[in-house]
This record gives C-alpha cells, sequence and structure tokens, in this order.
C-alpha cells in the first residue's frame, strides 16, 4: 500500500485580495517570484529588440524607423523617455524624436532640448564659453542637455556612430530618484543606438544606390545619343571600301569619326541621293579626357563640323573656323581637340587633308609596299586662337589603303605596363594590308592585335577608334 504524504497547511497570514489566501511568505516562494519576475523582464526585453530588429530588416522610411528608436529605449530600460538628437552635415543639430511616458512631463522635456540644440547650434562649438565647457560637440550636447532637464531628472546618453563617425546622440531618462543607470541598461541603449546607426548608414546606401542607377540611366542615354550621333554604318562611296569601329573605354567616350558628303546640298537640289556625292569628308578627332564631359564636347565638335563643311571651305579653313569657334568653350573647360579632317574625291582619287595635331593616318601604298603618314602642321584646336592650319594633297591608286586611329592604340598598355607605339602599328598595318582582302577584315585584325598586346579580359585605358579606307582594285 503507497502512502500520501499530507500536505502541509498554511499558517495564518493575510488573505490577497478577492478573498484568495496569500501564499507563504518563504525564501523559495519569494526566489521563485523573483526568477518569474526576471524572466517576464527578459522576454520583454527580448520582444522589444526583436520587434526593432525586424523593423529594421524590413523598413523602407528612415523617418518611421526613427519613431521606434526612443521608445524602445526607454521601455527596454524600464525608463520614462527617451530622445534622439541627430547632427546635420551643415553642422546643425536637430531633435529628431522624443518619447515621454508622461504627456506633461514630454512637453517639458521637449522644452529643454530644443533650447539646448539651439543655444549649441547658434554658438561656435569650437569657441570655449561660460556655458559650454568644451569644444567637442559631444561633451557639449551632453552638458546642456544635462543643464537643461536639471538635476532631478537621471540621464544617460550614448553616442550614434556609423562608419567611425558619431551621427547623434541617443538619451534616455527617468524622473524616479531611486533610479539607476546600471551596466544591463546601459548595454542595452547602446544596443538600440547601434541598430539605429545601421539604419541610417542603411537609408544613405539606399539614397547613394538610387544616384547611382540615375547615373546609370543618364550614362546609358548619353551612351545611346553617342552611338547615334556617331555613323551607324559606312556608307557606300563610289570607288572606296570602309570599315570603322569605335570602342570607348567608359559608356560615354570622347573620340569622334565622321562620314560627311560636302557637295551634298548640290546633290540635293538636283533631286540626287547622297550616291551621286562626288566629294566626302572623312573625319577622326579625339577630344582629351573620356567619359561624359569628351562626349559633349564631341557631340559639339560634331554639330559644329557638319554646319562647316556644307560651307564648301578647304579644309584648312574648315579647322581654322573650328578653333576660332570653339576656343572660347574648350579654354574655360581646359579640354583641347585634335582633330585629322580629309576630303576624298571620288572622280580624282584625290585626298585633300589638313591637320589639327591628331595622329597623322597611315597610307599603305599597294604599288610600292610602303607606309607613308598623312600630317600638315597645326595646333591643337582650342589651344591657340590664332594657329594656322595647312593643306595638303595625295593622289590615290587603286589598293591604296589609309588607316585613321586615335590615340587609344598607340597607348594601349600591356599588362606590364609597356605602350602598343606606333611602331608596332605601323608592322600590324603593314601586314594586315598585304595579307586581307578587304577594310573589315583589316579592322578586325588590328583590334584583335591590339586587345592581345593588352592581355585577355583586360580593357584599354582610353577611348579606339579605327577607321579603315581602301581604294577598290582595278
Amino acid at each position: 500500500m503507497t502512502t500520501v504524504p499530507v500536505p502541509r497547511q498554511p499558517s495564518q497570514s493575510p488573505d490577497l485580495p478577492g478573498g484568495t489566501p496569500a501564499p507563504d511568505i518563504t525564501p523559495v516562494f519569494a526566489l521563485k517570484e523573483l526568477v518569474s519576475r526576471l524572466n517576464r523582464e527578459h522576454n520583454k526585453v527580448q520582444d522589444l529588440l526583436s520587434s526593432l530588429g525586424f523593423a529594421l530588416r524590413s523598413f523602407t522610411n528612415l523617418n518611421q524607423f526613427l519613431e521606434l528608436t526612443p521608445l524602445i529605449a526607454s521601455r527596454v530600460t524600464d525608463a520614462d523617455g527617451g530622445a534622439l538628437i541627430l547632427f546635420r552635415p551643415n553642422g546643425q543639430l536637430r531633435l529628431e524624436r522624443i518619447h515621454c511616458q508622461d504627456g506633461h512631463n514630454c512637453q517639458t522635456i521637449r522644452k529643454a532640448l530644443e533650447t539646448a540644440t539651439l543655444q549649441l547650434t547658434a554658438s561656435s562649438p569650437t569657441v570655449g564659453t561660460a556655458l559650454v565647457p568644451s569644444a567637442d560637440l559631444t561633451a557639449a550636447l551632453d552638458y546642456q542637455v544635462n543643464r537643461h532637464l536639471g538635476a532631478d531628472v537621471q540621464m544617460f546618453g550614448t553616442a550614434i556612430l556609423s562608419k567611425n563617425e558619431e551621427r547623434g546622440r541617443l538619451y534616455v531618462f527617468s524622473y524616479d530618484p531611486n533610479y539607476e543607470w546600471t551596466e544591463t541598461r546601459q548595454k542595452l541603449v547602446r544596443l538600440v543606438a547601434d541598430q539605429t546607426a545601421v539604419a541610417i548608414a542603411t537609408d544613405e546606401l539606399t539614397v547613394e544606390l538610387r544616384k547611382k542607377e540615375r547615373l546609370d540611366r543618364e550614362l546609358e542615354i548619353g551612351e545611346e545619343i553617342q552611338r547615334q550621333l556617331l555613323p551607324r554604318q559606312c556608307p557606300q562611296i563610289e570607288g572606296l571600301e570602309l570599315a570603322a569601329r569605335c570602342k570607348n573605354a567608359n559608356r560615354v567616350g570622347g573620340d569622334y569619326y565622321d562620314f560627311i558628303p560636302v557637295n551634298y546640298d548640290q546633290v540635293r537640289a538636283k533631286k540626287g541621293t547622297l550616291s551621286n556625292c562626288n566629294r566626302w569628308s572623312i573625319t577622326i578627332g579625339d577630344v582629351m579626357g573620356k567619359g561624359v564631359p569628351a562626349g559633349l564636347i564631341m557631340t559639339m565638335l560634331r554639330g559644329m563640323l557638319r554646319a562647316e563643311v556644307l560651307n564648301g571651305h578647304q579644309p584648312s579653313r574648315i579647322l581654322q573656323h573650328l578653333n576660332h569657334v570653339m576656343y572660347a568653350d574648350l579654354e574655360n573647360s581646359n579640354r583641347f581637340v585634335t582633330l585629322f579632317y580629309s576630303e576624298y574625291n571620288t572622280e580624282t582619287q584625290v585626298l585633300s587633308y589638313s591637320n589639327a595635331a591628331h595622329n597623322p593616318p597611315l597610307l599603305w601604298q599597294a604599288a610600292t609596299g610602303k607606309i607613308t603618314r598623312l600630317d600638315t602642321l597645326g595646333m591643337l584646336i582650342g589651344l591657340d586662337v590664332d594657329t594656322q592650319y595647312f593643306d595638303a594633297q595625295v593622289q590615290l591608286a587603286p589598293g591604296d589603303t589609309v588607316i585613321y586611329f586615335t590615340d587609344g592604340f598607340t597607348d594601349a598598355a600591356s599588362p606590364n605596363g609597356d605602350r602598343y607605339d606606333e611602331e608596332n602599328l605601323v608592322k600590324d598595318v603593314e601586314y594586315a594590308c598585304q595579307t586581307y582582302g578587304n577594310p573589315q577584315e583589316i579592322l578586325e585584325y588590328l583590334f584583335g592585335q591590339v586587345q592581345q598586346f593588352v592581355g585577355a579580359g583586360r580593357d584599354a585605358n582610353d577611348d579606339m577608334t579605327l577607321i579603315v579606307m581602301r581604294v577598290k582594285p582595278e
């Protein structure tokens, strides 16, 4: 037979409210109550911090997140309220958010904090005064906040640190004279402050990302506009075979090439087409620098050159006019333009040209297999308003090939820093002209040689443009 112990009868004690007998106040019971209370407090703190962490992971609006910061900080520490003050990039301090359990005291707290921030903003933090004992902004702010809140308020403040830079202060306060800022409470406030700093940094990264997306979109538009301004394909010019390519180092570049019908206005007046034009401008240029600024100047150059070509002047006069018109704009932008301008006459097979300090095109003569440079004296466009340009001509023959290029080719660097330079280009041009039967094959070979020199998977540091013009063999 199993015996069951008889429970001990409780001693006489006052009843709890509602008529329920009160349990014995024993050390074991008191310990259980303490453990239960601590568990409840621990669970409450965990729940609050979890809510803040969830808000941090899912927030889309920084202002909405900042509203939680003083509220959570005060509740996890059983304080009467909290306040968030942020430092602005312009040096001003702003009371961003405030939370109080007592509405009446909240007005007093708000007024005190706003007065402290206004006074500190109005005075230079680097100049010590009777009210600001330190030039350090944080120390000065803590001093002002303490002074305006008064000695009856128990306050603790900690920094909002983002990227090793203090972005503000989180304050938590209590009116309870027996309230103590234990180490645990201070750690909890710092934890909330750290999450706030993460939210601020995340918001700034989001803003920067949006700016970058807008910039990428603008660059994409600029790239598309520039692509449309450059010839989409080479024109059909009687007696010539053409190939051309422009490869920008960035999305928008400063290299320029064009094929412009010189006497198109005359042909159009006679109801003709481009195939009836017997004079064509073949032009290549390079704006110093790359990227959007160079691309904008290239666009301006294209418009001015096309308008100038229709006037029917000699190549040197065209460069002279361009230099006069663009000088002021280029001088203000500290940029210059190299430009080689040539005109080909389909009837005489004469190439007339003038050079504004651009890389001289290479002429490979089919009859001799020799390469000569097509060059004239002349300074960069935009360097000297009074510079003079000169004209020259060369008689082309069937099979002759002219290679127009920009310095992106000759300046291309290998992994060890060596330059491709013009000597290598001349050797490759000579080989290509002897080996390949059409300009497109020559162009592909030359681009391939430069890429091989630069290295597989590596991009050149400058824009590269190439025009291959061959007089059709008989």
